[in-house]
């Protein structure tokens, strides 16, 4: 096993110690001016509790390592994620950095850097940078990722500005990038474009919920890229079924992808974004689905130990280990 260590929540970790590895998972998905101005039922203490019990329990289930690209956008708050890792010190915890946007940046960042006004130079990569070398929001976490977004709404101008400093600091660093996608309108061409045209190598990209789409040849292309495809929504039934989910991954092994893939469930201890009640259409999407569900579907449709193997542990760790 290779003995090159990558920063977590906790510390460093040698990738050879990341085990079974879900690369897409969120402690706290949340909206931090909504939650100040009209959220009256927030009970601190008890979500962090309730996300202590759950990764427990998850460790307890044999994932070792899980992967939480939340950023800003996302109400990214290390200090509670702080908290929680600290009560479940044998789980690693690798957190990133970035902007997730799907129109335009932060207000903080429109008239600071390149705007209408003045060609500034563009702050946002020299923050990427500080977390990724010296710690995230006055802590000595360090963030192992970089996360940005494109969605159908395509390459907006926010969109690409982001794109480019995340490309910068990772020319820097040589962090590797995860993407959040949008397969149905294949935005992830703009994304290619984009990523080449700054000379990001696809091995060092994560495209994120490329599992949304049934298009395999479209994903034969991406794979034969080079760029590694989370299949990292399962649960997300209603954007697309299970057994259309397991069929596409199955079909992926089949033509030989199976070291082009990660599995993950892009699920939350608590996000903000959905009413409690819609979430009782989401009765699969939990951190626990891909190991108790998914992969014995799987194993029912052919696809080897080997392969499973590949996708829960030799991809994640070889994916950290080329940055």
């Amino acid at each position: 096993m290779s003995t090159r260590t990558i920063p977590s929540a906790l510390g460093e970790v040698a990738t050879g110690d990341l085990g079974i590895t879900l690369m897409h998972e969120h402690l706290f998905v949340l909206s931090p001016d909504s939650q100040i101005n009209w959220v009256r039922d927030w009970d601190e203490r008890q979500q962090i509790t309730d996300a202590i019990d759950r990764l427990k329990r998850l460790r307890v289930s044999g994932v070792r390592t899980i992967v939480d690209p939340t950023v800003d956008g996302l109400g990214r708050d290390i200090h509670r994620v702080l908290t929680v890792a600290e009560q479940v010190p044998d789980l690693n915890i690798l957190v990133a950095t970035g902007i997730y946007t799907y129109g335009d940046v932060p207000p903080y960042f429109s008239y600071r850097g390149p705007n209408r006004y003045r060609d500034l130079p563009e702050p946002m990569v020299e923050l990427f940078v500080r977390d990724i070398r010296e710690g995230i929001q006055g802590t000595d976490v360090k963030a192992c990722l970089l996360k940005c977004a494109i969605d159908e709404q395509g390459m907006t101008a926010g969109v690409e500005r982001v794109l480019r400093a995340v490309a910068a600091a990772h020319r820097e660093t040589g962090t590797p990038i995860m993407v959040h996608t949008h397969p149905g309108t294949r935005t992830v061409l703009e994304v290619q474009r984009v990523l080449d045209s700054e000379g990001v190598p696809p091995a060092a990209v994560q495209l994120a919920h490329s599992g949304d789409t049934t298009d395999v040849d479209h994903l034969s292309e991406l794979a034969e890229a080079g760029y590694l495809l989370g299949m990292d929504r399962f649960g997300v039934d209603v954007i697309l079924g299970f057994d259309d989910r397991v069929a596409t991954v199955a079909e992926m092994c089949r033509r030989g992808f199976a070291r082009s893939m990660v599995l993950s469930q892009d699920a939350a201890c608590h996000i903000d974004w959905i009413a409690p009640e819609l979430l009782d259409l989401l009765p699969n999407w939990h951190y626990q689905h891909v190991l108790d569900d998914v992969v014995p579907a799987l194993e029912q449709r052919g696809v080897e130990q080997g392969d499973i193997t590949a996708m829960l542990v030799d991809n994640p760790r070889r994916w950290f280990e080329r940055s």
